[in-house]
């Protein structure tokens, strides 16, 4: 497994992204997972599954230590009180008496984005988590929460694959100590179409979502958080760290560019131009 570490948090490089998994499929899903070595674990409140991943974490028997567990609070939830109710229904629900990461899960508008940093200071602070950072973050946003509120941000947590290049919110986050995680890596699964991956795949032995999160996981300062509720796909999107792409891969897989967003929303900000 490779780690990456930014302002002395070291992160698995390479995540379980847990959207969707619920119930009881979703937790032996998980518990799975972890049994076949995954150590970063991504859920939110928002995603309703927090206490499956708990049970997972629990029934699977790994030392709470060698886990990293992020979790998110939703933009609803922003004002100081509501994010401290919000973290410790999360903690109850998660059965820890800490995450390692907790993120603004969506940037809120109707609450100064310094109150909220500063409540999720206070939370890191206070032990219930080792690190602070945000999602769905644009440049400008990262910027008045460093800049003006002062936040030691360990990561951003947005949309990023080879259809939608995120080089403004990379140069930040390299630029800041910062890490990258990517949420949809593989393009709900549009880089099994693609010829370019797929011909990059044959030479190498591999299937066009083992190299798209290969090629993630040789740029510097990116995370990976790929989603699946099969097993045999979580199995294969794990086994990536026995081959690397040339400087001729990486370039051709990150000229597939053309701003394909997955995922936008009304509540989204007005996203970086390219």
């Amino acid at each position: 497994m490779i780690h990456k570490t930014a302002k002395g948090i070291s992160i698995p490089a390479l995540g379980l992204g847990t959207f969707e998994l619920t119930g009881p499929e979703g937790t032996a899903a998980i518990r799975s997972a972890i049994e076949h070595g995954y150590r970063h674990i991504d859920t939110a409140v928002r995603y309703g599954n927090e206490a499956e991943v708990g049970q997972a974490i629990r029934e699977a028997g790994v030392p709470r230590e060698e886990l990293f567990v992020t979790t998110k609070v939703w933009f609803d939830r922003l004002a100081p009180e509501q994010v401290r109710e919000s973290i410790d229904g999360s903690l109850e629900r998660l059965q820890l008496d800490h995450v390692d990461l907790l993120l603004v899960h969506w940037p809120g508008t109707e609450v100064p984005l310094s109150e909220t940093l500063t409540a999720f200071a206070e939370a890191r602070e206070a032990g219930k988590t080792r690190s602070i950072g945000v999602s769905n973050f644009t440049v400008a946003l990262l910027d008045e929460a460093i800049d003006a509120c002062g936040a030691e941000l360990v990561a951003n947590q947005v949309e990023y694959h080879p259809y939608l290049a995120q080089e403004k919110l990379l140069a930040s986050a390299r630029k800041r100590d910062m890490l990258l995680t990517a949420y949809q890596p593989i393009a709900r699964g549009e880089v099994f179409k693609d010829p370019v991956i797929t011909r990059i795949g044959e030479t190498h032995g591999k299937s066009a979502a083992q190299v798209t999160l290969r090629w993630l996981m040789q740029q510097d300062n990116v995370l990976a958080i790929p989603r699946s509720s099969r097993i045999e796909n979580m199995k294969a999107n794990f086994d990536i760290f026995d081959f690397e792409l040339s400087a001729e891969d990486m370039a051709a897989i990150s000229g597939l560019d053309r701003q394909d967003r997955k995922s936008d929303f009304e509540w989204a900000p007005e996203w970086d131009k390219p």
